[in-house]
Order: C-alpha cells, then structure tokens, then sequence
C-alpha cells in the first residue's frame, strides 16, 4: 500500500505512546495473512534481545535491539508517526495452521498493508 492507512496509523501510534501490548490484529500483506498482538517498538524489541541473547550463536546481535536508537532510523523523537507495526504472540495463517504454533514476532512496514482487521483470528479443532 503505498499511502498507508491513517486509522492503521493511529492505532500504532496508540499503541506506542499507551506502552500497551494487548491489541490484537489481523493484517494482510504480500503473501501472508499475519495475526497476533501489537506491541510498542520498546517492548518488541526487548523481548527479541532475550532469545537472541539465550542462544550462544545468535547472542552477538542482541545488542542491535537493545542500543539507543535500535529501530533502525536512529532515535526517534515521541511525536514521529510509526512506520512499522510490532507483533507478538504472532503467527502467519497457512490454511488451517498458525506458524509458529506458539506465536513469534514480526516487524510489518506500515506501507506494505493492504487490509487489516482488529482481532487476532485463530482455528478450533473441534
């Protein structure tokens, strides 16, 4: 999408600036219809830095999610408007599965959103 949704937008700037992690969210992207949890870029990136740094080959990047200014784009001031949604307990919908099964975490350009739905959708064996 390359004007991204204002309400998308807005929910993520609420998101971040409430430090809140209980939003759920659907978002369809290229090739993937991804559900899960919003969580404030801090948040997200605190907890990526714990399983980066509970693995002896992948500990080295840890610190890449926990420096001053680790979104990428150097330190943000509070008032600049999100261009990344954080999931957590996140799973990409194939079919009748969720992947991982146990949620993971992704980091979503707003731009590449084409549709979204409040709510995380899952499946019921029964």
């Amino acid at each position: 999408m390359s004007n991204p949704d204002g309400l998308l937008v807005d929910i993520a700037a609420m998101v971040e600036s409430e430090h809140s992690n209980q939003m759920p969210l659907t978002v369809v992207v290229p090739g993937a219809v991804i559900t899960g949890r919003l969580a404030p870029q801090s948040l997200w990136n605190e907890r990526v830095a714990e399983v980066l740094m509970a693995s002896d080959h992948l500990k080295p990047f840890a610190v890449l999610f926990t420096a001053p200014g680790a979104d990428g784009e150097g330190v943000a001031a509070p008032a600049v408007r999100p261009t990344h949604l954080h999931l957590h307990v996140a799973r990409i919908l194939q079919g009748s599965y969720g992947l991982p099964h146990t949620g993971g975490m992704y980091r979503i350009a707003i731009a590449d959103v084409s549709s979204w739905s409040v709510g995380d959708l899952s499946y019921s064996d029964q």
